[in-house]
């Protein structure tokens, strides 16, 4: 059965809490809401992680592309404007030397560990980066690490650069010894409302 993916919304909020309870929350419990933290907000418990991502869905403040095979949530690529994700890596170093903040974010992704290795993460990119453009395009900014050997999978939520490269992304600059700004222009392809989702050929593996 061919990947699809589809918007984080309410609609899909049941599939991607699923695959995150899967996985006891996530990195001790994070939600994946530490990217929508303003740096050095007191940090809470996973309970109170898990209501304030449901309520940022609800909202429409929290943003992902999350893959699907057949009714299963398999990963995500989570993005979102300056404002909804304040929280990035590096921040300090970044801000040296920080300009007009960019249109979008991408700020993580999470891969169902029994299906890493297989490109999803990858194909999780493409498919936010559609949905940015369907929403408006604009600068994209990510922040992904550089290394040369074998990395845990799990430490390399950021993606990694290689990645982003065959993307599109160029190199900005340097923010940490591993870590860069990299930046790609999406156009505005708004589409028309109602339309559904796609499946997608499956993506191989890098």
């Amino acid at each position: 059965m061919p990947l699809t993916s589809k918007p984080l919304s309410r609609d899909t909020w049941p599939a991607f809490a699923r695959l995150v309870e899967k996985h006891n929350g996530i990195f001790g419990g994070c939600w994946c809401i530490s990217f929508h933290l303003e740096p050095g907000e007191k940090r809470h418990g996973a309970a109170a992680y898990r209501a304030m991502k449901e309520e940022l869905v609800k909202e429409g403040r929290a943003h992902a592309a999350l893959v699907f095979d057949g009714p299963d949530a398999v990963g995500w690529c989570q993005f979102g404007s300056a404002a909804e994700l304040p929280n990035i890596r590096s921040k300090k170093a970044y801000e040296r030397e920080a300009g007009t903040p960019p249109d979008w974010r991408v700020t993580c992704f999470f891969i169902d560990r029994e299906r890493r290795g297989e490109g999803i993460a990858s194909f999780a990119l493409r498919e936010a980066l559609r949905e940015i453009e369907r929403l408006g395009g604009g600068t994209v900014e990510a922040y992904p690490e550089e290394y040369g050997g074998k990395v845990s999978s799990s430490f390399l939520c950021s993606g990694t650069l290689g990645m982003f490269e065959k993307a599109g992304f160029k190199k900005a600059r340097k923010i940490a010894m591993h870590r860069w700004v990299m930046a790609r222009r999406l156009r505005n392809k708004r589409e028309a409302p109602g339309r559904g989702s796609v499946a997608r050929r499956r993506p191989r593996a890098p």
